[in-house]
């Protein structure tokens, strides 16, 4: 029996007996109501909602503190003595590292073509929006975080709903707190699996099968999956195997990296066709409001726009707090701020550059997307916009997606071990046992497709965004306390009232 033969017999299996689940779950999860002639996914709305919330509770803490939040992960307020394991910037690219992936470059694709060019402008304000969000559960995750003997840190919603709940609402809140966090962990674990993991490897293989000419290329083979497969496990294997700052140490070359690769791409694009710049960001503006020509009127671009950025940038989901916990600080707060910089970055300036990409230089398929007409995936349209300039860009994308998956599986790899270890303790074997299962995935990833699996994936994560974000208002004046703490903190910093090498936490009594 062949190689190909086995798997497509795995793959038809699993369908059969998870492709009721997930279309159940995803029905749900994924409900969506007729509004005006468009589809209104609930969930979406959900995130977008707390977007607002937290931004009018917060006073616009993303644009009043903006540049403090730059100031922080430039080190300049850092704590000598603070419990963690890396700094604001590694934390931060960690972070970035898990939500910065294959939907920047064809979930973007897909959204101006549902909603046209101007579904880019709702994108952008949700991303705005979802800063806040972001804020508000990673200053959560850190005040919640708990710093282990070894000095190792684990965060996140499987710790901060249940100890947050309990201090602020009793025993009632405990208990309710603890089904939640085993709840979220499973949730976070399952999505770590199959979509920060699987799915990562099955579509960079695809990638690279596609630029290297195709099944009767020279990775096209089982033989080849295979190998790619092992490839990725082993690496990322061995970076997981040394904890959070191994991860930080590569997410911090990483990100910049890639980051650099694909707006340098991009620049080079809009540069080649500067002069439709002026008409592509009108088409941009004017669609955001005009109902011509995109699906579902003004509402199908917003409605395209947000749920693009609310899938991209995870604000609410309860992933990133895990890894922003791990920073070295005295102050949650400090690092709320340095993560409200995280949508900005994936969605406001990485999303926003693939958009404007394909508008200005407006390939065929994205006109035949528009149309109705099935071109093969988002993927396509973006390679075509930016072959509009390099010719020779699938090899650039195919860096661009190798390098996104990888970064993406390492951070989904540091969650998953998170939530498995909450669920299964911190053992030896138990994390041993985990690092086995993440890996075989990882090389099942470049064999198997398993897109039911998947499916389920995205409805679980999203669930967890319900139960996350109802925390989340919860406990939102917990983290008004801990703003104003380091708002004062940073006050008397900068007055030279303190220096790092004081107990900032006994100046922080007196003043207070």
């Amino acid at each position: 029996m062949s190689l190909e033969s086995v798997t497509t017999s795995i793959d038809e299996s699993v369908s059969d007996f998870v492709e009721p689940i997930a279309k159940a779950l995803g029905k749900i999860v994924f409900y969506s109501v007729p509004v005006n002639g468009a589809e209104v996914p609930l969930i979406v709305a959900w995130l977008v909602l707390a977007g607002l919330v937290f931004s009018s509770w917060f006073g616009l803490v993303q644009f009043r503190k903006f540049r403090l939040a730059v100031e922080v992960v430039r080190g300049k307020y850092d704590e000598k003595g603070s419990a963690g394991e890396v700094n604001h910037f590694q934390a931060l690219t960690a972070a970035v590292s898990g939500t910065v992936g294959l939907g920047n470059i064809a979930g973007v694709a897909v959204a101006v073509s549902i909603g046209g060019p101007g579904a880019t402008f709702w994108m952008i304000l949700c991303g705005l929006l979802g800063m806040a969000t972001k804020f508000v559960e990673v200053t959560l995750g850190v005040k919640y975080r708990e710093v282990h003997a070894d000095g190792t840190v684990s965060g996140g919603p499987m710790h901060y709903l249940p100890k947050g709940l309990a201090e602020r609402f009793g025993s009632g809140g405990k208990k309710l707190g603890k089904v939640l966090a085993v709840l979220a962990s499973i949730m976070l674990l399952f999505f770590g699996l199959f979509g920060g993991n699987l799915f990562q490897v099955n579509q960079s293989y695809a990638q690279l099968v596609a630029v290297t000419g195709g099944e009767g290329g020279a990775v096209g083979s089982s033989t080849g999956a295979l190998i790619f497969g092992v490839l990725i496990a082993v690496l990322v294997g061995l970076v997981l195997l040394g904890g959070m700052k191994s991860v930080a140490s590569v997410t911090s070359r990483l990100v910049p990296a890639m980051a650099i690769i694909y707006i340098s791409a991009c620049l080079i694009v809009i540069l080649f066709n500067v002069a439709e710049l002026p008409s592509a960001v009108s088409a941009i503006l004017s669609g955001a409001f005009s109902p011509e020509g995109v699906t579902g009127g003004v509402l199908g671009a917003l409605i395209a726009g947000f749920k693009r950025a609310a899938f991209s940038n995870e604000a609410g989901l309860g992933s990133a707090p895990i890894a922003h916990s791990a920073v070295k600080t005295k102050h949650p707060a400090s690092e709320g701020l340095v993560a409200l910089l995280e949508p900005f970055i994936d969605t406001v300036v990485i999303c926003t550059m693939t958009a404007l990409t394909i508008v200005i230089a407006n390939p065929a398929s994205w006109a035949e997307a528009r149309a109705g007409e099935d071109v093969g995936g988002g993927v396509v349209i973006t390679s075509d916009a930016f072959e509009t300039a390099m010719p020779w860009f699938p090899y650039v994308l195919t860096v661009a997606v190798l390098l996104f998956a990888f970064s993406t599986l390492i951070t989904w790899g540091y969650y998953g071990l998170k939530a498995w270890t909450y669920l299964f303790g911190r053992s030896k074997a138990s994390e041993t046992t985990f690092y086995l299962l993440y890996t075989v995935i990882a090389v099942s990833g470049s064999l198997l497709t398993l897109q039911t699996l998947i499916d389920l994936a995205d409805a679980v994560l999203f669930m967890l965004a319900v139960i996350n974000i109802i925390g989340l208002y919860l406990l939102a004046p917990v983290v008004k306390r801990e703003l104003d703490r380091f708002l004062e903190f940073v006050r008397a910093r900068n007055a030279g009232e303190l220096t790092e090498s004081e107990d900032d936490e006994a100046e922080a009594a007196k003043v207070l």
